[in-house]
């Protein structure tokens, strides 16, 4: 990319979701979290990076319960626009979650392999529980099958950047969510 400014707005092709039905949503999201947890004494933010991170800003600030927050990184896109299939964790917890209520806090479930290998792998960590948040869910990509307790939105199978998600690291700082024009990508061959 040049040193010149490029205005990220010009690649949208149309917002999927405004900003103010994601806020909406989210407020509604933490009100079934609350209620799911009632009585719960410690809960366990896991925001998965970096497609997570606005969301978890917004939800852990919304929710009135005391809560921990820590954060995994893992890759299974590189700089394309489908899931490569293969998946790494990059950056692992920073406390053990034995006997802890967590919740993963994820951007978007596609195809569900990400989501199903780190299910397994905090599973084996034996927390006292382990549900899954996600902003957005494309059922129409599911490869396989992982449950998900809270849903934003279902949205069709689209390329989605902006509140977090992104286009080879642009477009996260774009505070609704949007699909890019083809041309932006069209270079991949996909």
């Amino acid at each position: 990319m040049s040193q010149e400014f490029h205005d990220l707005y010009q690649d949208i092709d149309h917002i999927l979701i405004a900003e103010e039905q994601v806020q909406q949503r989210i407020a509604d999201m933490v009100a079934e979290i609350e209620a799911t947890y009632a009585g719960e004494e410690d809960l366990l933010l896991i925001c998965v990076l970096k497609g997570g991170y606005i969301f978890l800003s917004d939800l852990s600030r919304a929710l009135k319960r005391p809560h921990h927050l820590d954060f995994m990184g893992i890759s299974s896109y590189g700089s394309g626009t489908k899931t490569s299939g293969a998946v790494q964790i990059i950056m692992d917890l920073k406390q053990p979650i034995t006997g802890r209520n967590v919740l993963i806090i994820e951007d978007i479930i596609d195809s569900g392999h990400t989501l199903r290998y780190l299910r397994q792998n905090l599973l084996a960590r034996q927390p006292a529980s382990l549900k899954i948040c996600t902003l957005l869910n494309k059922p129409s990509r599911r490869e396989v099958d992982v449950p998900v307790d809270f849903i934003g939105f279902d949205i069709p199978d689209e390329f989605v950047v902006g509140y977090g998600l992104d286009f080879d690291e642009l477009y996260r700082n774009l505070p609704f969510i949007a699909v890019l024009k083809p041309e932006v990508f069209a270079h991949l061959n996909l």
